[in-house]
């Protein structure tokens, strides 16, 4: 494939400022960038003194190996927990809440990067970096994770969603469901989903992996697994019990030292704001910035005193309570998006984590965080953002002279436009004129109606709204029919909306992995590899350079 810079008008500023190297915005990085591969080899080397992944590695790996059993692991994947188990390894980290049916496409581009930031990183110390994918399983919004867009292949594109059980709203790991609330998702999938020749495959591959009804996680980390075995991707669900026990000891620090923590996050967040900056996850002043796993569901804990409860009042734990749970029971407890990256250290030795827009801003408040903790943060990597060109859309674009830009960023507009300049009778401009001249012509009458009876006005005044209300209708109805004429066309343009800016929004957030994959099969994902690493990321518009028969696509070398 070739790519090229894009701009989707979505930039946020800090990550933008990160990604091009702004000294003061990579001081709250702790002064290191990812472009500067010196920032890789001092991580690697505190990494080697033992700061971060405190956790005992053989136990990591024993964890890691039982729940890669789950999956479709490849033979690299295992060999890497082997690697990650010893003392040498380092890893390369990246995650995101688990998806339907392998979720948007964004998740596939940041697991190309973790996988690609892995091989740069291991090039360049001659060492061996892990590429790890972080679920985040522990996170309880379903409604976020259970659905996901692809094309019917005429008009919008169409939501395709797994229904949540009543109750609770537990961990998406920890929320069960039923053969029959796979089978509707799955029928809703395969009605909505064109009918192409990678079709069947697809559909065989994604119904095989859920025919046990799993959890959605389980299921979403079978088909990544699967997706990415020849890369080596190793998968890790945060709320993995065998995980969770590893984890009590920086669960009870982060209990112990909730007081520090708060007072180190409200230090970070000064920090941003003196550059200017909005805060991207604000933190509570009394937040624990921990969950706790009840009947009730997952619950965030703030402090009271030396209490801990949740906001209605509902739980309440002192602290001696938590420490408990943290070191018997830490499957109990989970992380916020703030603490998280600490338990992330803890487990990993991490050189690197690939983040994306909204990550990097709300990480920017974190060095602090992780000073009070002893660790340090590790390189941040923007993830690798592309806007996909379909060759049948690049096609129209050339048709109708526009640029995906330009279609990304205005399309609605140009659509007007172009159907106004198809318009050689000027409708709109000619009825106009009509309704302003009846206007002047009906003034007088009204004016005679009115010296002869006043309480004709009122009638006069309807029917003339009645008779101008008709003249739009027809002005209407015109329209339509200049319309009904480029139908053809005005689904080309549509054609290229719908792909390009779905939804009025970026491509990679709207569509399902499985849209491309059902469009031009397995070698559309193969084809991703051989897209060069920009270390620094930024969005790039991604084009297809040529197919071969039977889906595979050449892999080129990409400027």
């Amino acid at each position: 494939m070739n790519t090229t810079p894009f701009n989707d008008g979505t930039a946020q500023s800090l990550s933008e400022a990160y990604r091009r190297g702004d000294a003061q915005v990579a001081a709250l990085f702790g002064s290191a960038h990812c472009k500067d591969i010196e920032a890789w080899s001092r991580r690697a080397a505190r990494l080697d003194q033992g700061a971060g992944g405190r956790v005992d590695r053989r136990r990591l790996g024993e964890a890691l190996l039982d729940y890669q059993r789950r999956l479709s692991p490849g033979p690299l994947a295992l060999r890497h927990i082997e690697a990650l188990a010893g003392e040498d390894a380092l890893a390369v980290v990246g995650g995101q809440q688990a998806g339907l049916f392998g979720g948007p496409l964004l998740i596939a581009y940041k697991a190309l990067t973790v996988i690609q930031a892995a091989k740069h990183a291991s090039r360049s110390l001659e060492r061996t970096v892990v590429p790890v994918f972080w679920i985040a399983g522990e996170d309880h919004d379903f409604e976020e994770a259970n659905h996901l867009y692809v094309s019917p292949g005429e008009g919008e594109p169409r939501k395709v969603k797994l229904g949540r059980p009543e109750g609770p709203r537990h961990a998406v790991s920890r929320t069960p469901l039923s053969a029959v609330d796979w089978e509707v998702a799955l029928t809703e999938l395969a009605l909505t989903l064109p009918d192409t020749e990678f079709k069947p495959n697809l559909l065989r591959q994604i119904r095989m992996h859920a025919s046990d009804a799993p959890t959605l996680t389980l299921a979403f980390a079978r088909l990544l697994s699967e997706w990415f075995a020849e890369d080596g991707l190793v998968l890790m669900d945060a709320d993995d019990p065998a995980i969770r026990r590893l984890e009590g000891g920086l669960f009870g620090e982060l209990v112990a030292g909730s007081e520090r923590l708060s007072a180190a996050l409200a230090e970070g967040e000064e920090g941003v704001k003196r550059l200017g900056y909005p805060i991207q996850a604000e933190s509570a002043p009394d937040g624990a910035n921990l969950f706790v796993h009840a009947e009730q569901g997952r619950l965030l804990l703030f402090r009271q005193g030396d209490r801990f409860e949740d906001r209605k009042g509902g739980l309440a734990y002192d602290r001696n309570e938590l420490l408990r749970m943290a070191a018997e029971r830490p499957e109990q407890l989970s992380n916020n998006a703030l603490s998280r990256p600490l338990m992330q250290d803890y487990l990993f030795p991490v050189l690197a984590t690939v983040l994306g827009p909204s990550e990097i801003a709300y990480w920017a408040s974190l060095g602090p965080a992780f000073a009070a903790f002893g660790l340090e943060m590790p390189v941040i990597v923007p993830r690798q953002s592309f806007t996909y060109l379909e060759p049948q859309v690049e096609k129209l674009l050339a048709k109708y002279g526009v640029t995906a830009e330009q279609i990304a960023a205005d399309g609605e507009r140009l659509k007007r436009d172009w159907l106004a300049a198809q318009d050689k009778w000027d409708i709109g401009g000619r009825f106009a004129e009509v309704k302003d001249r009846f206007g002047e012509l009906y003034a007088p009458v009204l004016e005679m109606v009115s010296q002869v009876d006043k309480g004709l006005v009122k009638l006069g005044e309807s029917n003339l709204a009645l008779i101008l209300e008709q003249i739009a209708y027809l002005e209407q109805r015109t329209a339509g029919a200049l319309a009904g004429r480029h139908e053809s066309s005005l689904r080309q343009w549509d054609r290229m909306l719908h792909s390009l800016r779905p939804l009025e929004q970026p491509q990679e957030r709207v569509y399902g992995i499985v849209h491309f994959i059902n469009r031009y099969g397995m070698g559309w994902l193969s084809a991703l590899r051989c897209i060069p690493f920009d270390v620094t990321g930024g969005h790039r518009l991604m084009a297809q350079q040529q197919a071969e028969p039977g889906g595979r696509h050449q892999e080129v070398c990409c400027s």
